[in-house]
This record gives structure tokens, sequence and C-alpha cells, in this order.
């Protein structure tokens, strides 16, 4: 959704700031919905149930979209169809990691397969809407929108929630031990810096002269990166402590923003800085999701993906987006990047004050 919403929208006659708030919506809901759902999961360990009814309740939501007309009407719809659709993300999370067992460090292999997707269907919605014009977007988004709910109609084996005498652990006990929150604030500053991406990337490069087709590859470079990295990780994962791989990725994401602000006019630069997002988005979601499988207790685990849902791609995303909204007009694209890069530079000093008990005791279970 993100290459070419904001494209649709500009078509639609929305300002660069409306643009913006509506983009934020998306990650509004992220705030609130993985939490509710991530607590009646944990509840009821019903995720597989929960996960369908999300996924055909996106659907159903989503058919609003045909009959938006004002700033209102599609904002309404947004906060609707996302508040089912981020709800289900963290789940998916917890089932997957769940199966893999004792070959955690398999996840990368599973998650590439959704990067792979991406690339095709960003290339190919990419030359689509070149040729026939971005107002086919709703369209194009319902068709995916189906086949996924269709596909979770298939048959899957429902976890089993882990029996044992361990202690019990609340989930703040787990916040605070090697003062673990600071991984959320790191990962809220990130997506922070991401918004300026998911909101204004496809703008900026309108404006700089490309097309959209052109659009579409660089968005699929970034993820054919991700695919590449995903392949590899799990091997890193084995030799590598988290915050190590989570230093390096800050580090890379640091540098790519502040060269699509200041050389994006050269493809080159663009390109090198567009295959950085294996690291500002795979690697860093690739040991994100180990760590919380790892330093969460098992009944914690629904409510702790869900967390790192909400607070990193929803309430870094959201507060980014309207940050990022109210300055763009005055400031212009370029400089949101720069932005964006300063803010990752201040994530590596928070992940810099944990570090020393982060690398000792990244391992819970």
């Amino acid at each position: 959704m993100a290459p070419y919403l904001g494209l649709f929208l500009e078509s639609e006659g929305f300002s660069a700031a409306e643009i913006g708030q509506l983009t934020g919506l998306l990650m509004a809901t992220k705030v609130i919905a993985p939490n509710v759902w991530g607590l009646i999961a944990d509840r009821t360990q019903k995720r597989l149930l929960l996960i369908r009814l999300g996924a055909f309740l996106t659907l159903v939501s989503y058919l609003g979209f045909f009959f938006a007309e004002s700033f209102w009407y599609y904002a309404l719809m947004i906060i609707a169809f996302s508040f089912f659709w981020n709800a289900i993300l963290a789940q998916f999370e917890v089932i997957t990691l769940h199966n893999l067992g004792a070959d955690v460090d398999r996840y990368s292999l599973v998650r590439v397969w959704g990067s792979i997707g991406f690339v095709v269907v960003v290339i190919a919605l990419g030359y689509i809407f070149e040729e026939r014009g971005v107002g086919l977007f709703p369209i194009a988004l319902l068709i995916i929108m189906s086949g996924i709910a269709l596909s979770t109609c298939m048959r899957f084996d429902e976890p089993v929630a882990q029996q044992g005498h361990e202690i019990s652990h609340s989930l703040s006990e787990d916040l605070k031990r090697n003062r673990a929150y600071l991984f959320f604030v790191i990962c809220f500053l990130l997506q922070f810096s991401h918004a300026a991406y998911y909101s204004y990337f496809s703008l900026y490069m309108e404006q700089l002269g490309y097309d959209k087709l052109s659009i579409g590859i660089f968005w699929a470079l970034g993820v054919i990166a991700e695919v590449a990295l995903f392949f590899v990780m799990h091997h890193w994962h084995r030799k590598h402590a988290v915050p190590l791989i989570m230093g390096i990725a800050l580090l890379f994401s640091a540098l790519r923003w502040a060269m699509i602000a200041g050389a994006s006019e050269y493809v080159l630069v663009l390109v090198i800085a567009q295959l950085l997002h294996a690291f500002s988005f795979g690697a860093m979601h690739a040991v994100s999701i180990r760590f919380v499988h790892e330093h969460f207790h098992a009944k914690n685990q629904g409510r702790a993906q869900a967390l790192y849902s909400s607070l990193g791609f929803g309430l870094g995303g959201f507060v980014g987006a309207f940050v990022i909204a109210a300055l763009v007009e005055e400031s212009g694209y370029a400089n949101l990047f720069w932005i964006s890069s300063l803010i990752v530079c201040f994530a590596l000093f928070v992940l810099s004050l944990f570090w020393t008990s982060f690398v000792r005791d990244h391992k819970v279970r």
C-alpha cells in the first residue's frame, strides 16, 4: 500500500499535508489494535481464529474506499480497515515463531516470502499505473486483500500454549529486566524516521522527474535487498549478538536517509540507498522479532509482539507522519530525510545506554 497510496491520494486532490495525515492514521491504529488483539489472543489462545476474523473484517471495511470522497470519509475508512489489518500481524509472528520451535534462527527464511510477494506486486503495479493510471489503485488493493482473506481459510495447525512449571513473570517485569524498555524506544525512533519514506518518498521521486515505473522499481530494489539479506540472516544470528546487528542496522539507516536527502538526483546513489533497506528494515525487523521472542516469557508473547508492533510501527510511525506532515510544506521533501537521519543517530545513542546489559543477557528462555 505504501508505495502508491501517496500518489493515489495526490490524484484525488489532497495536499501534501493531508496525505501525511491520512498516512499517519494507518500508523495510529497500530498503537491500539495490536494490543487489544494481543490481549485477546493471549487469553483465548485462538490466534488462527482471530487472524481469519481480522482478515475478513479488513476486506469488508476496505470496501468503503470505493465510496470515499472527502478527507474525513477517507480518514474513517483508513481507521476502520487498518484497525483489523494491523491487529493480526503480530499474531502471525507468534504463530510462525511457535512452529519454528528450536529453529527460530530460520525465521528470516519464512519472512522472505512476504518480501518476494511485495517485489512482484510493486513492479507489476508500477507498470499498470504507468500505462493505465494510478486510479486503479483501489481495485488492485481489493484483489490483494481478497486473496489474503481467502488464504487464511487454508488448513493450519493451531499452536498450543506451552505448559510447564516456570515461574510466572508479568509483562512489566520482562520490560524492566536489563532495561529492555529501551529496545522499544529504539523501535519508536527508527519507525519515526521511516515516516518521511512511507509518506513522501514516491512524491519526492516524482518531483525529481522519475516516472511511476521507475518509482516502483526503486521501492522494489529495497525489498530485493531485504530478500537477499533474509536468506543469510539466520547465519548472522548464530554468529553475532543481537545488539551488534541492531547497531549496524541503525548506522546504515542513518546513512540511507542522508543519501536520499542529499543525492537522490543521482540514480546510482539512490540505488545504493535503496539497497540499504536490507538493514533499515530487514535486519532490524528480524533481530527485533528474535529479541522479543527470546526476552519475553511464553505467556506474554502475544502482548510483547503486539507491543513491538504498536510502539514501533504504530506510535513511531504515527507521530512521525504527523510531525513531518506539519513540516513538509515549509521544509520540503529533502529536509525531511535529513531529519530522519538525525533521529536514527539519536537511536544509536539510546542503544549505547543498555549495550552492556543487553549483550550480557539477551536470552532468558
